[in-house]
């Protein structure tokens, strides 16, 4: 029977969980509360019962199950299956991976979750094919994940490749990291709603009001279906998120120059409205202009999926990597 693995995206609202074969398929998934507040113990049995119940739903006895993976938020060493600090869950040097051991003796990995999702979409999504890819996902802030030949670039301890933290501003907008100008003040979809609301207020008698009728309805597509009427404020709060997005995408192409970027969160979903013209703005920021290979923008394609499907991924790699070094 091919291999069967557990993959858990871990997050402060929700614990979602798939049970997935080695090509990636989903035999089944569910989502429960977090509740964060019981503390890990808690939460890690509530994952073993989530495995438990997927392998039920899938017809897999659970024996047959070969291992778990966690993506959780914060910084992760990934090599030990500690989570050293989740500001989400208040966690510092949570051993998940070796209590998910003890629970199911079975192998378990942590990784973080942006890594996971990246390394997910880099084979199972919208970056299969590519030897190099970077996913940056528009969310509440910037997640990101670098892909290279298969492998993950993560960093010492699993802290690397927080790209929303580079910085695009200098004395810019202060960040909840405690420094000014980070790239995810600007190009999440957070900005993009709060300058959406800020021209709202500047402008009452704009189609964005026609969109979202008070601003606590603002979201990440008000702007740019407001644009699409050809509303001349909203036209300038997508041209301005474009170029604040193209300047932190130039920084990462000029920095590792990855064979395609991917992106995904509900930003992503605009489709043309988007990526042509931020394509364009890319252009006259990326080093070498026309003369180098061109970089690749792509939707992620995964959706929600990309965080389990991810760390499921990382666990099936983990376990095919001990047996290869067992046969040796």
């Amino acid at each position: 029977m091919e291999k069967t693995v557990v993959g858990i995206d871990l997050g402060g609202t929700f614990i979602k969980a798939g049970i997935l074969d080695a090509r990636g398929k989903i035999y089944a998934k569910r989502k429960i509360p977090t509740r964060a507040e019981r503390g890990y113990r808690a939460i890690a049995e509530d994952m073993r019962d989530l495995a438990q119940v997927l392998a039920e739903e899938s017809h897999i006895p659970f024996s047959q199950v070969r291992a778990l993976g966690v993506g959780s938020p914060g910084i992760v060493d990934s090599a030990a299956g500690t989570v050293l600090s989740n500001c989400n869950l208040g966690w510092e040097n949570v051993p998940i991976a070796a209590e998910l051991m003890k629970l199911t003796q079975k192998p378990a990995f942590a990784l973080n979750d942006a890594n996971a999702a990246a390394l997910g979409e880099s084979k199972w999504g919208a970056g299969g094919g590519f030897s190099s890819v970077v996913l940056v996902t528009l969310g509440t802030g910037i997640g990101s994940g670098i892909v290279v030949e298969g492998k993950l670039v993560e960093g010492f301890h699993g802290a690397g490749a927080e790209l929303g933290h580079t910085t695009i501003r200098k004395n810019g907008k202060l960040c909840a990291c405690g420094r000014r100008g980070c790239f995810e003040k600007y190009a999440s979809a957070t900005a993009l709603i709060e300058e959406t609301r800020r021209v709202m207020r500047q402008y009452p008698e704009s189609a964005l009001w026609a969109e979202a009728k008070t601003l606590r309805d603002v979201d990440g597509k008000t702007a740019f279906e407001a644009a699409k009427r050809g509303d001349a404020a909203a036209e300038r709060v997508v041209a301005k998120y474009v170029d604040d997005l193209a300047e932190g995408l130039a920084n990462i192409a000029n920095l590792l120059r990855p064979e395609a970027i991917l992106l995904g969160g509900g930003v992503a979903q605009e489709g043309e409205a988007l990526f042509v013209p931020l394509e364009n703005a890319l252009r006259g920021k990326i080093y070498g202009g026309e003369t180098y290979t061109k970089l690749i923008l792509r939707r992620a394609a995964l959706g929600n999926d990309a965080g389990l499907c991810g760390a499921a991924l990382y666990a099936l790699e983990k376990i095919n990597d001990e047996e290869k070094r067992s046969c040796n």
